[in-house]
């Protein structure tokens, strides 16, 4: 690709050689993982493969439009109606392949959502795509002192991804990872989330939906494609 520029009135051509592997392409994110309030899932309809879902759309939700996307316990999920009092989404084959979905888990708790990011918008947690990776098992659910901690097993292909002080996403809130043994992690939710997100609500036993850090994940897979495989 030649770029031109001008030097002592002169003209001159710079050709720049093409890479030699293809440039990773990274996704943009649309969430934060600053869950904005707790929904209640008010009606749920069955299709063909797909589930319909109604919620209660909350009073800060005033500018949604169709088509708009809102994490859902972490789950990216388009607005395809919605009036004064619901939203109504859909779940796919691939999101109930992942999610394992029971309509019970959502009836037995609210739901943590959060609107899409605007580009101007602060970000005060991480980058989160709502792209839910799996599904992780609560081992511990301790409220000590004002703090809760919960412990959470994760699977062997996540291991990469997670590293002590580092970020995760937990049915859609985003986290610091405070202690790391394994296959274990540990977060720490401070009284503000406890308030605003459903995350205290889970016990011993629960499956929670669990985002890894989508940076690690694209460096990840850059360096597989780079042949690197000793170094990941």
């Amino acid at each position: 690709m030649p770029v031109l520029f001008l030097k002592d009135q002169f003209i001159y051509k710079i050709v720049l050689p093409l890479p030699p592997q293809p440039i990773l392409a990274i996704p943009t994110p649309m969430f934060s993982g600053i869950v904005e309030t707790t929904s209640q899932l008010l009606n749920v309809e069955q299709g063909q493969q797909v589930y319909r879902i109604f919620l209660q759309r909350p009073q800060e939700f005033d500018d949604l439009k169709i088509g708009d996307s809102v994490a859902v316990n972490g789950v990216c999920l388009s607005v395809e109606m919605f009036d004064a009092a619901k939203m109504q989404f859909s779940l796919g084959h691939e999101t109930l392949q992942i999610l394992k979905w029971q309509k019970e888990d959502w009836q037995n708790r609210p739901a943590n959502v959060e609107r899409s990011l605007k580009l101007t918008d602060r970000i005060h947690g991480h980058l989160v795509t709502g792209h839910v990776d799996s599904l992780g098992q609560v081992l511990r659910s301790e409220k000590v002192g004002e703090n809760w901690f919960l412990s959470v097993r994760i699977s062997q292909t996540l291991r990469p991804f997670v590293w002590k002080k580092g970020s995760v996403t937990l049915h859609g809130v985003s986290l610091t990872i405070n202690e790391l043994q394994d296959d274990v992690l540990e977060v720490c939710l401070i009284p503000e989330t406890q308030k605003r997100t459903n995350l205290i609500l889970f016990k011993a036993g629960d499956m929670i939906h669990l985002e890894a850090d989508y940076m690690a994940k694209a460096f990840h897979r850059f360096y597989q494609l780079q042949g690197h495989h000793d170094k990941i």
